[in-house]
């Protein structure tokens, strides 16, 4: 009878946001673009505001409604790669292999336009396209080239890139990683970690240290190659749709044919990491804009002592400190775009460009996370989902700290990297 009494009472399911908190709406039905304060779309291409149109009206439509359901499962929507690919934005500046050919400033709001809705999906593309695709686009032979873009460039098949080590992340030159040569081929014997998209992706972009040169090389590994093994990291509180994951390489057998002949060593990884860190630099732009949406239509919605939230000054404030900080980020992201199409950019430029956009985008959520007051904490609202999906952003792609120093040895000459050598006579 106890039972009975308790399950009739204690076991019901959880009531849906909408109707267990009515005077808001949940971001499920995401909010128009309010944050574009200093009319920044002016100083986009025609191509490019169409380019940010379609996407947006794509995330907001097919993502919006079921991001905050995979989110809290911590799996991936594979129902949304097709409409994904359907966008024609992976390969973002790759011409020519079916890929869309775009300016990297269309590529750059692209990713933000998807970042503002869902980060996840944001990183989910930026490994695909930024780095796996833009490793074979800028080093791969031809052959392919003509093998691997098409297929990559539709989202038919899906990649991934593969450079950090469980020993290895701001030292990633350091790898341990092998790859030895033998007849018609390499075998390829290490691990890698914190790898997107790795337990599903169909082509892997490994890097490893050649043992006849002790420099890097790139390879590109199959997912049904004999001795590769990728598992999933659980347990993650942010980006937790994106299957980080964990790859074992056993004696993996790479052909000749799909060594890529771009990468000789590790200054050639810099290529692509010139690009993907634009990229990560308008993540956080995406991320700030979504949560300052949020908060700008719940302000107005929300009701306390008798008016709006929106009424009170001192939301106000936080609601225009927020707002600052995307126009600033906007402009940032937007020098840096022409800085590298005018071939001027520096990697000391991309580097602040990185670290401190994401400086200011912890700023604007953890603002957001207080105009929400306990709805703050709830990944319905968008806001905590956001909060603790730029958390791995602030990190990934150089941490805030590296980046800075990648600055700070551009401007003084002097790297700083390692800690000073202790002489026996130092005051140290």
């Amino acid at each position: 009878m106890y039972k009975e009494a308790k399950s009739s009472y204690f076991d019901l399911p959880a009531l849906d946001v909408s109707i267990a908190f009515p005077q808001a709406t949940p971001a499920s039905v995401f909010p128009p673009c309010t944050s574009d304060y200093y009319q920044l779309d002016d100083l986009l291409t025609p191509e490019e505001k169409a380019i940010k149109v379609k996407v947006r009206e794509c995330m907001e439509k097919d993502i919006a409604p079921i991001m905050t359901e995979y989110w809290e499962k911590a799996e991936f929507p594979f129902e949304v790669i097709p409409k994904l690919g359907a966008l024609h934005i992976s390969g973002g500046t790759i011409k020519g292999y079916g890929c869309p050919g775009l300016s990297i400033t269309g590529s750059a709001v692209a990713l933000a336009e998807i970042t503002r809705v869902d980060a996840s999906c944001g990183t989910f593309i930026l490994v695909h396209s930024s780095l796996a695709m833009l490793t074979i686009g800028l080093c791969g032979s031809e052959m392919q080239k003509q093998k691997y873009l098409p297929s990559l460039a539709e989202l038919s098949t899906v990649a991934c890139w593969g450079l950090t080590e469980p020993d290895y992340g701001s030292d990633a030159s350091a790898l341990r990683t092998i790859a030895r040569k033998v007849e018609g081929g390499w075998i390829l014997e290490g691990q890698k970690r914190w790898i997107g998209n790795s337990t599903f992706a169909d082509v892997l972009v490994i890097f490893a240290r050649n043992t006849a040169t002790n420099q890097i090389n790139g390879f590109i590994v199959k997912k049904d190659a004999p001795g590769l093994q990728a598992t999933k990291i659980e347990n993650k509180i942010g980006l937790r749709m994106v299957q980080n994951g964990d790859i074992f390489l056993k004696k993996v057998f790479v052909p000749d044919e799909d060594r890529l002949p771009g990468v000789n060593s590790f200054k050639d990884t810099n290529k692509v990491l010139a690009v993907s860190r634009v990229m990560v630099t308008w993540m956080p732009i995406g991320i700030a804009m979504g949560v300052y949406d949020m908060c700008h239509r719940y302000l107005k919605e929300r009701m306390q002592f008798g008016a709006p939230l929106a009424a009170f000054q001192i939301n106000q404030q936080k609601l225009v400190q927020m707002l600052s900080n995307i126009q600033a980020m906007l402009l940032v992201g937007w020098r840096l775009c022409k800085l590298y199409e005018s071939g001027k950019m520096t990697p000391g430029q991309a580097s602040l460009g990185k670290s401190w956009n994401t400086l200011r985008a912890r700023e604007t959520v953890s603002l957001g996370r207080e105009l929400l007051g306990g709805n703050g904490i709830l990944s319905d609202f968008l806001v905590a989902k956001a909060f603790c999906d730029l958390e791995p952003i602030y990190t990934f792609e150089g941490t805030y700290d590296i980046n800075t120093l990648v600055t700070g040895r551009e401007i003084t000459g002097l790297p700083s990297f390692k800690p000073a050598t202790l002489r026996p006579n130092s005051r140290l």
